[in-house]
């Protein structure tokens, strides 16, 4: 296949001239010029090619997509040839964009025929638009039937069971174009994975159709466009990425950031805000979790209550209702809101009008979504996004000059995407089956690796899914029944009769997250509930708050936890830890390199370069010299600092490994470096991860040299001990849950009847026990492979560690320390606290600090003995 940049992009009156003579009347009289993106993807598209737009919010990417084909639908409209069939599907995400975007195509048509009876065109066939989705009533469904939509709009899972149905498969053969949007959202997840399987079917079945996809800033395109045209087509890229000019700052909102109390900084990040909010028309702020969105809302209406302004601020994420989001959502696109607190639900979607600035409090964690988010402002191609980011902390002072810096620059992280996920593979050969009625198992192979995530797919694990689907692991008494069959004389797989049913009733790729009861383990009283993807965090041992309590987790069963009262102990998990979004690879990687310049580094250079404000720049270098005094080294990209730190009122030692390379990859490399300190050490190791490192901790009397533990980890073994570190935890138990879903292996639904998730998830921990010891078993594979790929960064751990092993990267030991080094402060204190309620860790912080600089005192004072006496420090 070829992928191609399409470059230069025509001019707009010669895209133009290709169009109807009133679709061009319409258009001019209405936005005068075509935008960059308009101008390459509407002459493409008018060729018939594939074409992925990527271009920022407000750039006209809708309208690039479909001006072309509403020209082609139109001109069909004119000459009577308008079959009752679906030519365009539509895809999005977001269920709620359905009507959104239908509203965004009617009404053109309907501006359009006006422009059309002007000049005479009267006796034109209607063009119909119509939404097929989970809401869609049955009555809607048997109107399209009658009279299809010539434009659908749907979602992956919904186009998929319409690809599965009996009846509406038919008009969906011939569909001549599919309109993939929010691409770089979906291409990270599995549901791109199931989308893309889709697409395959649906050429199988339809014939080929032009591809044509939507995206924000992402890289590296040509990865994404492989993504959406598959195997063996040619793709060609409209880059449109920076067709808008950005405006981004980071703002330090005190002049001393290590020593403001918690009160000083709160006061600070407020009155900042509200002098934001009051120069500005509308204002998004994001936050980066729902517990702080909703803090940050209730303090700014007080704030703004004397300004007459409370009424207009509002939250918006993913636990508010359906309804109460749309309001929202009407009343930021209408201008009658100053203000809207969000933390992830409107990075994309919704036109939301004429917003002039959004604020982050706090990291964005990666490039491309500070860029989504700061693409939020300035809604018309030649309107400035303009974005300001309020840091808390040094750590996250220095993490967001990085990001920053890296947006102005172009500088963006590589989108990661799922590879030969078993559990989706198994859905598309049920489906194929229920398609074709029959389908050769060659072909079935054939048309699966054309899904760019399955280019790699070995014929060995296709082989296990089929095996498995056939029943051909004897997990009949488990209740676990074979859903195809694979007549091996003629290598056909084939429908079952059971099997549209499940398909219709089970499909898609969005787990199910429930709530998880918490239990007293000794009087077992019910003291109240948690988020399941918070329980998949625990360990045996953590500590987390609950109403106000300290409980600590000691194991789990199904859907409930059982805990025991610990209420002089400090909390290791914060309750919204499972919501805080992961420093991105790349982007680690570029503030290691950032981080070990420092020191060569002057004030004005990072002013000027850095566009930072002179207090900010201070602060920035004196971390780095406050650092490098204690220990000798500022650990970065080419030098990793393994620190011991032997904490004397906890009994323990503890090893710091200062690896920047993105939170998935700690995660990774830090369960295989725990698994081999336990192995070294004969006893349980404590992990603690944070987006900067991480700390593992024993007791003071089994101490090692933690250079076994990094000579003992090798790019040979660190796969194997990742996947036996994870064997046992809530996280295996709870995604193989998952796992076991897509792949049909337990049903949510069967028969009219529902599974709860507390059944679910004990049927789950029981087949785990039955199919650990069955080799290469499909569904136990991939819920390793999706934990270590996905969940995880397994390849970034082992760049990590091939670096060392190969000398690519110099690790050096300090200590044991009485106090940790600075840099060791965010880790040592963990991120238990918020961007509004931050009074303990900013104490902890500014406690270590105080005795750091003490020490750097003493090592001035006695500096000039050191030959003398042959001391050494650190």
């Amino acid at each position: 296949m070829s992928v191609k940049l399409f470059e230069p992009l025509p001019e707009s009156d010669e895209v133009l001239g290709l169009l109807q003579p009133f679709v061009r009347e319409w258009f001019t009289r209405k936005y005068s010029k075509l935008s960059p993106p308009q101008r390459g993807a509407i002459k493409l598209i008018k060729e018939r090619k594939n074409v992925l737009i990527s271009s920022p919010t407000g750039t006209g990417k809708t309208l690039a997509a479909f001006l072309g084909i509403l020209d082609d639908l139109l001109a069909k409209a004119v000459r009577g040839e308008l079959e009752d069939k679906v030519y365009a599907v539509y895809v999005s995400p977001l269920r709620a964009l359905g009507n959104d975007m239908r509203r965004n195509l009617v009404e053109p048509l309907n501006e359009i025929r006006q422009v059309m009876a002007e000049k005479g065109i009267k006796e034109v066939q209607e063009v119909r638009v119509g939404i097929r989705t989970s809401d869609t009533s049955p009555s809607e469904k048997q109107r399209q039937l009658r009279k299809p939509p010539h434009i659908l709009i749907t979602t992956p899972e919904s186009l998929a069971i319409a690809l599965a149905s009996t009846k509406f498969k038919e008009r969906l053969k011939g569909v001549e174009y599919v309109i993939v949007d929010e691409i770089h959202e979906m291409a990270s997840s599995k549901r791109g994975t199931h989308l893309s399987l889709t697409l395959e079917r649906l050429a199988l079945w339809s014939g080929e159709f032009v591809r044509i996809g939507l995206s924000a800033t992402i890289h590296p395109l040509e990865k994404v466009a492989k993504f959406l045209v598959g195997k063996d087509r040619e793709a060609w890229i409209v880059d449109a990425r920076f067709a808008k000019p950005v405006d981004i700052r980071v703002i330090c909102p005190v002049k001393d950031i290590v020593n403001a109390s918690a009160e000083e900084l709160n006061k600070a990040i407020y009155e900042k805000l509200v002098e934001l909010i009051k120069s500005h028309n509308s204002v998004i702020i994001f936050t980066n979790t729902r517990h702080s969105t909703e803090k940050v809302a209730f303090k700014l209406k007080q704030l703004l209550e004397k300004e007459g302004l409370a009424d207009k601020v509002e939250t918006h994420h993913s636990s508010l209702s359906r309804e109460v989001r749309l309001e929202v959502e009407e009343k930021l696109k209408k201008g009658e809101l100053k203000v809207v607190v969000t933390s992830t639900s409107l990075e994309m979607g919704i036109d939301i009008g004429h917003v002039d600035l959004v604020v982050l409090l706090s990291s964005p964690k990666s490039v491309s979504r500070l860029l989504q988010r700061v693409g939020r402002a300035g809604h018309r191609i030649d309107a400035v996004s303009k974005g300001r980011v309020i840091v808390v902390d040094r750590d996250d002072l220095m993490e967001n000059t990085v990001l920053v810096k890296l947006a102005l620059d172009r500088k963006i992280d590589r989108v990661r995407i799922p590879r030969n996920a078993l559990d989706v593979l198994a859905q598309h050969l049920i489906s194929l089956t229920i398609e074709h009625g029959e389908i050769p198992l060659d072909t079935a192979y054939e048309v699966t690796k054309r899904a760019y995530p399955y280019w790699n797919l070995s014929w060995e694990d296709f082989l296990s899914v089929v095996k498995y689907l056939a029943g051909e692991y004897g997990l009949e008494d488990e209740k676990v029944y074979s859903k195809l069959y694979w007549d091996k004389e003629k290598n056909v797989l084939k429908r079952k009769r059971q099997a549209r049913m499940i398909y219709m009733m089970n499909a898609g790729t969005i787990p199910d997250e429930s709530k998880v009861k918490v239990y007293d383990a000794k009087t077992k009283q019910l003291l109240g509930h948690v988020e399941e993807l918070f329980v998949q965090n625990l360990v045996p041992g953590d500590v987390f708050v609950l109403s106000g309590r300290t409980y600590k987790f000691l194991y789990a069963n199904g859907m409930r936890i059982y805990v025991e009262p610990a209420p002089s102990e400090r909390p290791t998990v914060p309750a919204w830890f499972s919501e805080m979004l992961p420093l991105a690879y790349d982007s680690a990687r570029e503030m290691a390199k950032f981080r070990e310049s420092l020191p060569s580094m002057s004030e004005k250079e990072l002013i000027e370069r850095y566009l930072l404000e002179p207090h900010a720049a201070k602060a920035l270098k004196e971390y780095a010299e406050e650092q490098l005094r204690y220990v000798g080294i500022v650990p970065g990209d080419k030098t990793y600092l393994v620190e011991i730190w032997e904490n004397i009122e906890d009994n323990t030692i503890n090893y710091i490994f200062h690896y920047l390379i993105g939170r998935r990859g700690i995660d990774a490399l830090s369960r295989a470096y725990a698994y081999k300190l336990g192995e070294l050490t004969g006893t349980n190791v404590s992990v603690t991860v944070t987006d900067y490192g991480f700390m593992l901790t024993v007791p003071r009397e089994r101490a090692v040299d933690p250079m076994e533990v990094v000579r003992g980890v090798t790019p040979e073994n660190l796969r194997t001990l990742v996947e036996e570190a994870v064997k046992r935890t809530e996280l295996f138990k709870r995604r193989f849950r998952h796992c076991a879903q897509r792949s049909f292996m337990i049903l949510k639904r069967y028969m009219g009847r529902e599974k709860s998730p507390e059944r679910l998830q004990l049927s789950a921990q029981h087949l785990i026990k039955v199919v650990e010891n069955i080799e290469g078993f499909p569904v136990y594979k991939e819920t390793l492979r999706e934990i270590l790929e996905d969940y995880m960064n397994i390849e970034a751990a082992l760049e990590t560690v091939k670096r060392i092993h190969e000398g690519g990267v110099e690790v050096r030991v300090v200590g044991p320390l009485d106090v940790p080094s600075p840099f060791a402060h965010v880790i040592v204190a963990k991120s238990f606290s918020d961007v509004v309620l931050m009074e303990d860790k900013r104490k902890l912080l500014q406690r270590l600090r105080e005795m750091v600089l003490q020490r750097i005192g003493l090592r001035q004072e006695l500096s000039s003995t050191d030959q003398k006496t042959g001391l050494s420090f650190g």
